[in-house]
């Protein structure tokens, strides 16, 4: 398939389209928006791993849009562990090789971050889990997704940064 067909393929749109809504969310500084933001990325993610064949992926974007959307509701630690070991089970499942645990690993960092954390420590564990994703996608062709995921990354830190910044003032 030559470049400009591959690079406007049905699967790199849905990747592109995760990717405004993965700067979306990152640019976030309320949690309960960030959630949000966070769970129409993982729907579009789900979509556009499934059409490049990459189960793990699609797996654990269920997960992280299963857990997004009950993290607005519940910080229980018990919702987290239950979204843990599904990320763990389905990866045990689905696992073919090293790059196909970095999706799961993702996932269970990320749902730690989620309902164990809040504000600059949730955005910092997250920046972890993205860079998770962003060794995943480039490891398996995904275009929008590797944009997508150094895009969040910058813009989290960015984020970081700005709220880190501003705790700091708050306590001066």
């Amino acid at each position: 398939m030559p470049l400009v067909q591959e690079l406007l393929s049905p699967a790199q749109l849905l990747g592109y389209l995760a990717l405004i809504f993965g700067v979306g969310c990152f640019l976030q500084t309320d949690d309960r928006r960030f959630k949000t933001f966070m769970a129409l990325e993982c729907l579009s993610y789900v979509l556009h791993f499934w059409l490049l064949g990459q189960p793990t992926a699609v797996a654990s974007n269920l997960v992280s849009l299963g857990r997004s959307l009950a993290a607005m509701r519940s910080r229980s630690p018990w919702v987290a562990l239950f979204f843990v070991g599904l990320s763990l089970g389905l990866g045990a499942w689905l696992a073919s090789g090293w790059v196909s645990l970095l999706p799961i690993a993702a996932s269970c960092i990320g749902t730690t971050a989620l309902f164990l954390l809040k504000g600059l420590r949730m955005r910092l564990l997250m920046l972890l889990g993205t860079l998770l994703w962003v060794l995943n996608n480039l490891c398996v062709g995904s275009v929008g997704g590797s944009l997508l995921e150094l895009v969040a990354a910058g813009v989290n830190g960015w984020t970081i940064w700005r709220m880190g910044r501003g705790s700091m003032l708050v306590k001066q």
